[in-house]
């Protein structure tokens, strides 16, 4: 068996050890006195006496030895070994361990646990590597601080942040290194800050856990400027595309019948048709530059959304009142709990309104139903506007501002629902109808 060096060896003779060798000297007496006796009361020889006298005394001795070895020995076996596993050195074994008797079961959990520890050992440094590595490689920032704000860890985007490397950032307090306001709140939020490695918007997160039964803050800070100005960038590449493809398309017939109109009245004889070609190219031109108007009428309309001014609505008397306005086909409320939400009414009703006669133009195209309907539960109200038109396009797009797929149709209705939905802190969502058609779901809060 594998061992370590005898306590003995440091001049402490253990309590144990000695009551071992002591009750096993006082286990060989009766049996050494009696012996002794026999021998020295016979009618013996005194070199006979002399000599089985030393044999019995070294007998005894040498059991005594033996059987304090087997009972020290084992003993001092598994208490290195746990020492062995307590300093973290899982490579001690138990050879020979005996089997059948609870010294060897003793041997064998002993190994078992040790290969158990190394394993789980290997595991944890693989996944501590691991998140090294990928700490090193993410671009957050990522700061631990022990609980007197101190910092024990930074990765690689730390350091660049804070202008120096890990061996002049460690033990830093927060405050001297700038992050002693960005850890006080659990929340996420964003913040406007200036450090050596940058300057710009940042997203701050911080929260807590512990180590060794201590609280520690982990704070991790991820730049947000160069993603809203790639956001902001093609958000207004999507608006040039948008505004450029309607107003060409408004201009484009304007141009052309102007010239027309232009060659016709330069010659010296003009046809015979001109007066009504004229009026027709007036008309045409008077059209799309209505058309061009309403556009961007709509376009300011959907970017100047003002904020809701919010009051008691009863969803009943709101839904009944919007399905009455639909004089075109008729629109089938099916009645929920009553329920009352604070919301702006007049900006719920042109969302309502807009759904409502989105249905009702999908339901003419098959001669479909159309169907209003509530239900409430604990975190809101959602209103359902299906019907039993053609369904949703393939194209993803119909929540992009001016995308449709009709004829005279505008493109915002469905993003002007959205966003007033949004505004009240719900949401909108198309989805398929189960045997066809359209369900559009509204979510509001009810406060």
């Amino acid at each position: 068996m594998a061992s370590r060096p005898d306590p003995a060896a440091h001049g402490q003779r253990p309590g144990f050890e000695r009551r071992v060798l002591v009750l096993a000297l006082l286990s060989g007496v009766p049996g050494v006195a009696l012996a002794l006796v026999l021998l020295w009361t016979g009618h013996h020889s005194a070199k006979v006496v002399w000599t089985f006298t030393l044999l019995v005394l070294v007998g005894w001795g040498l059991l005594v030895y033996r059987l304090r070895e087997s009972v020290v020995r084992p003993i001092q076996t598994l208490s290195n070994m746990l020492s062995a596993l307590l300093e973290g050195d899982y490579s001690l074994r138990a050879r020979d361990a005996p089997a059948g008797d609870s010294l060897g079961l003793a041997f064998r959990e002993i190994n078992a646990l040790g290969r158990t520890l190394r394993e789980q050992r290997l595991g944890a440094l693989d996944a501590t590597a691991l998140l090294r590595g990928v700490m090193e490689e993410i671009d957050a920032a990522v700061f631990v601080f022990d609980p007197e704000r101190k910092l024990r860890l930074v990765n690689r985007a730390g350091e660049r942040l804070l202008g120096r490397p890990s061996e002049r950032l460690l033990e830093l307090p927060a405050a001297e290194l700038g992050l002693e306001s960005l850890l006080a709140d659990d929340a996420a939020r964003t913040t406007d800050a200036t450090f050596p490695g940058g300057t710009g918007r940042w997203e701050a997160h911080a929260t807590e856990f512990r180590q060794a039964g201590l609280p520690h803050r982990l704070l991790v800070l991820t730049e947000i400027t160069r993603a809203l100005r790639e956001e902001e960038r093609e958000a207004w590449q999507r608006l040039v595309r948008v505004l450029g493809h309607e107003i060409n398309n408004s201009l484009a017939p304007i141009i052309s019948i102007a010239g027309s109109l232009r060659e016709q009245h330069g010659r010296a004889q003009r046809p015979d048709g001109f007066p009504d070609d004229l009026d027709r190219g007036l008309e045409v031109i008077g059209g799309r530059a209505e058309a061009l108007r309403r556009f961007m009428s709509a376009h300011a309309r959907l970017a100047r959304l003002p904020p809701p001014a919010k009051a008691t609505l009863e969803v009943e008397d709101w839904v009944r009142r919007v399905a009455a306005l639909e004089t075109r086909h008729v629109v089938e409320v099916s009645a929920g709990p009553p329920v009352a939400i604070v919301a702006d009414g007049d900006q719920l009703d042109q969302a309502l309104i807009n759904l409502v006669r989105n249905a009702v133009e999908a339901a003419a195209e098959t001669n479909g139903r159309v169907r209003l309907a509530w239900l409430v539960d604990p975190r809101g109200v959602e209103i359902r506007v299906e019907d039993e038109g053609p369904g949703l396009p393939e194209s993803a797009n119909v929540f992009v501002p001016f995308f449709t797929t009709k004829p005279n149709g505008s493109g915002i209705g469905l993003v002007l629902a959205r966003r007033i939905a949004e505004a009240h802190g719900g949401s909108l969502a198309l989805e398929p109808r189960p045997g066809g058609g359209t369900v559009a779901r509204m979510r509001l809060p009810r406060h």
